[in-house]
């Protein structure tokens, strides 16, 4: 009785996040970090400096270098959540412009944002702080307009970008195993980027909270049941690793890397393995173990 109880509210509230997504992502208070409320202002500046650390270490840039290596460009991130907390700072480290594009309008510039906002001042050198001075085109902050020069909401239902040619960087963090259509997304990537540009992604392929006794356990049910479920809030789409490296295998890339971050427990493999759908019973072991992985590569520069 409590699983039909589960998939029903989990079917009438997939429905209310396709009706209407503006009041799904209110009454739900997504972030597009997880479940923030015992974080801090500090905490969530913390992690934004943190991830843009992890992007520029793979590839291969200090955070002491990334004022040179960000100066000019133009850089898409995908999925920045409730607050563009690196888009932000890729500004303040001299980046052109971040256009942030999502499939929900997360953007809340609360009373809690702006004390992430001063947080993140506090972390910045002088120079990257006044790289900010105009950012907001009301300087008192709160429930104010981002200055679109500098950084731009894209938020479309696909998620797509839609740009052509426009991006030097792409960056997501934790976003691509929520995406509807992940051939989409890295084919609508690809197509933004210059010839010679590079992209970072870190995927969790964790269940997000959906499983119940083991951590793949939420690969049991069928694509179908998942699909009513789930298919409209932005939850893991639970494609695993194999199928990032059989799209990223049929588009035209250089320096492709996809290598693992955390691995299920052989015990947790063996145990969930008897019960997977149709969809996952193909897997090898290690791709089933995989609960995360960085994803590297460059777009070929153009031949002359």
């Amino acid at each position: 009785m409590t699983d039909v109880f589960r998939v029903a509210r989990a079917v009438m509230t997939n429905q209310l996040a396709l009706l209407a997504p503006g009041l799904y992502v209110r009454l739900t208070k997504q972030t597009g970090r997880g479940d923030s409320n015992s974080e801090t202002a500090a905490d969530i500046a913390k992690y934004f400096h943190q991830s843009l650390i992890d992007y520029l270490g793979r590839l291969n840039v200090s955070i002491d270098g990334a004022k040179a290596f960000l100066a000019g460009k133009t850089i898409v991130e995908y999925g920045p959540g409730d607050f563009p907390g690196v888009a932000i700072l890729l500004v303040a480290f001299g980046a052109k412009k971040v256009y942030c594009v999502d499939r929900f309008p997360l953007i809340n510039l609360s009373d809690k944002n702006r004390l992430v906002y001063q947080e993140l001042l506090k972390l910045l050198g002088e120079d990257a702080q006044i790289a900010l001075s105009d950012l907001f085109v009301d300087q008192r902050f709160p429930r104010t307009v981002l200055d679109s020069a500098k950084i731009e909401y894209v938020v479309r239902p696909n998620g797509f970008s839609d740009l052509h040619a426009q991006a030097d960087l792409v960056f997501s963090r934790a976003v691509l195993e929520h995406v509807n259509d992940l051939a989409g997304t890295f084919n609508d990537m690809v197509q933004a980027m210059r010839p010679g540009s590079c992209a970072a992604h870190l995927v969790d392929l964790r269940s997000h909270g959906l499983h119940r006794r083991n951590p793949l356990d939420f690969l049991e049910l069928s694509p179908l049941i998942w699909s009513l479920m789930y298919s409209h809030k932005g939850v893991p789409n639970r494609w695993r690793a194999n199928k990032y490296r059989e799209i990223l295998s049929g588009l035209v890339l250089d320096d492709v890397e996809v290598s693992a971050t955390t691995l299920a427990s052989q015990s947790d493999v063996a145990s969930v393995r008897p019960h997977l759908a149709p969809l996952f019973v193909q897997l090898g072991d290690d791709d089933l173990a995989c609960l995360g992985i960085w994803i590297t590569f460059r777009k070929p520069a153009q031949r002359t």
